[in-house]
């Protein structure tokens, strides 16, 4: 269930960011999770993974778009992908 929370909050959350600016994991998992939102951090950026791996955000790193396939570690940001 908190899955599909968190990919509506990333998807809306995303959305609603002026094109090219991003979203942290953490705003989701504090949407869907309140004050447990740390314990939904994995299972956020691992939506978001396969929210890019299906085309609909892309992860960010330093400026850089991530393959979501590739291992990568360290903070992250999301955008939604200009339609």
């Amino acid at each position: 269930m908190s899955e599909q929370r968190l990919r509506a909050a990333i998807l809306a959350l995303a959305r609603e960011r002026a094109p090219a600016k991003t979203i942290c994991p953490s705003d989701a998992a504090r949407a869907v999770g309140g004050d447990q939102w740390r314990d939904l951090m994995k299972q956020a950026r691992d939506t978001a993974r396969d929210l890019a791996s299906a085309g609909e955000v892309e992860i960010m790193q330093r400026g850089e778009v991530l393959d979501p396939r590739a291992q990568w570690r360290g903070p992250i940001r999301i955008r939604a992908r200009s339609r």
